[in-house]
């Protein structure tokens, strides 16, 4: 598929990024963008040769400085919760994709793009990064998953705090929150740290890889059996291959090949 805001590209090594390429706009989620993230992660979930995503935005000032005003202007009550209903397929096609999703985040994530980073498994950042849900100063409030998803990151009381002020933390506090992995001076040494995570995860085990991301996701929702679903996916991994060639390469003290078997 031909992309129009995003811009993909995929390394030998199997490490894909996919950069949100609306500069002019700071990279704001307009309609058109959205779809092609759907699209995007569809492709991820059908590939074989995807082994790790990362998500940035274009340019250093921005990752994602929200939602596209213009569009969200013409919403009302009648189209507006198909509008926030699509926005959290999409990023729950993003939260629970087997292959490891990093956001890169580089200024701006505010809104739907605070949003977009959380849904991905974990998230790096510049020293010039801001995070935030200032949809209050608009009259709304978060549609994408933000009320959900900030909470469970960074605990009720200082979730509340941000979502009903409007405030935003940059990335030292959002270190401190747990809501990013590591801190960067530059975004090119992000990239580098995203890539090397990515690699490193790529040794594993897909299939087991992919199992930890579901019972992690699990852990977040109270409605599913988090801990038979760990059972299930124990016992399922240890009737693969790769269980197999892990325990043997353990014991002939060897790194295993993995094949996703």
């Amino acid at each position: 598929m031909d992309y129009n805001n995003l811009q993909i590209e995929t390394s030998d090594t199997g490490i894909q990024i996919i950069t949100i390429n609306r500069p002019d706009k700071l990279n704001a989620l307009n309609i058109e963008t959205m779809q092609e993230l759907d699209q995007a992660f569809h492709e991820v979930y059908d590939s074989t040769r995807v082994k790790g995503v990362i998500v940035t935005g274009s340019g250093e000032k921005a990752f994602v400085a929200g939602a596209d005003i213009s569009e969200l202007a013409e919403l009302n009550e009648l189209n507006a919760r198909k509008f926030a209903e699509r926005g959290q397929e999409t990023f729950k096609l993003i939260e629970d994709c087997h292959t490891p999703v990093i956001a890169a985040v580089n200024g701006f994530a505010l809104g739907g793009g605070c949003e977009l980073a959380m849904a991905c498994h974990f998230r790096l950042a510049t020293t010039n990064a801001k995070f935030g849900q200032p949809e209050v100063n608009l009259g709304i409030i978060p549609g994408y998953g933000g009320t959900q998803r900030l909470t469970k990151l960074i605990g009720q009381g200082k979730a509340l705090e941000l979502m009903m002020t409007g405030d935003t933390i940059d990335s030292e506090e959002a270190l401190k929150f747990g809501m990013v992995n590591y801190v960067l001076e530059t975004k090119g040494e992000m990239i580098a740290k995203s890539v090397e995570l990515l690699l490193k995860i790529s040794k594993k085990a897909p299939l087991a890889i992919g199992q930890v991301i579901e019972c992690a996701n699990t852990a977040l929702n109270s409605e599913q059996n988090g801990y038979q679903l760990e059972a299930n996916s124990f016992a399922n991994c240890c009737g693969t291959e790769d269980f197999k060639e892990g325990t043997t390469a353990f014991l002939e003290k060897r790194s295993p090949n993995f094949t996703g078997n």
